[in-house]
């Protein structure tokens, strides 16, 4: 279990697994086995701690941990598992709603459920376009781009720099999110500055999120990653300087679309309190 352990966590400080709520899930699954043949004693503890810090501001994976510590059986990770799911299904029903016939969407990083809203408009036959953004520096907006292109819908693919001058031509801002807190909510790096960008230009913001992303904790721990995602070459540095979130103030956001409903920045306040 214990290399299993080490793939697990390797994949994801590499984000070949990525996104908070498949974070979650992949995570959940592991210890599901592991529970099966060790319980939730020692080993359990030890290896759900060695999971969370890998990606310390994932508040999904933190409170999907917390209800399994104290419930403490397997029943309730496979309730987890399937309430992670079944909220994505919701959400995208929800939040298509937001998304009229001929709307151009501007998106952010790469976010199961953001994209599960967009697909969804298309499925009810909304004729929609999408502006992807590349999303710097591990380029998660092209896997976006890729993903949305496959289904069929058209897609611009632009690089981050770019937003100001495409946001005149879109309708709306939809992106996912990792942590929903007093302070706004957190996203990939750069999401604050499109939020404001949006704002400026009087497009609506709307940010995509299940409950269980309602983060409560007092810390927040905004992950620092290696500099050699934004630079190959081996350069003597003085500081990591290379954030992978920001928090957009709720002052920038329209909507929270999630499993119970589409909220206003008020109602979400008044869920963390």
């Amino acid at each position: 279990m214990q290399d299993s352990l080490n793939d697990l966590i390797k994949k994801l400080k590499s984000l070949e697994i990525q996104g908070a709520k498949e974070v979650a899930i992949e995570s959940l699954k592991f210890l599901r086995k592991l529970a099966k043949k060790k319980g939730f004693g020692k080993a359990f503890e030890q290896a759900a701690r060695k999971i969370e810090k890998t990606r310390p501001t994932e508040v999904v994976l933190h409170n999907c941990l917390e209800i399994v510590k104290r419930e403490k059986n397997v029943k309730t990770i496979n309730k987890l598992i399937s309430q992670l799911n079944q909220a994505t299904k919701e959400i995208a029903k929800r939040g298509s709603r937001l998304i009229k016939d001929g709307y151009k969407i501007m998106t952010h990083c790469h976010s199961g459920e953001a994209l599960a809203v967009i697909e969804q408009a298309w499925k009810d036959g909304k004729k929609i376009t999408v502006y992807a953004t590349e999303t710097r520096p591990k380029e998660q907006g092209i896997k976006t781009a890729r993903e949305l292109s496959k289904k069929g819908i058209h897609v611009f693919l632009i690089v981050d720099d770019a937003i100001d001058y495409f946001i005149k031509d879109v309708d709306i801002v939809m992106v996912g999110s990792d942590a929903i807190r007093k302070e706004g909510v957190v996203n990939k790096i750069g999401t604050c500055t499109l939020a404001e960008i949006a704002k400026n230009h009087k497009k609506p913001f709307y940010v995509v999120g299940d409950t269980l992303k309602l983060d409560k904790r007092k810390r927040l721990i905004i992950e620092m990653r290696s500099p050699q995602e934004i630079y190959k070459e081996n350069i003597k540095i003085l500081e990591e300087k290379n954030p992978a979130f920001d928090i957009t103030p709720w002052k920038y956001i329209k909507r929270v679309v999630t499993e119970k409903g589409i909220m206003t920045p008020a109602n979400v306040l008044r869920m963390l309190k």
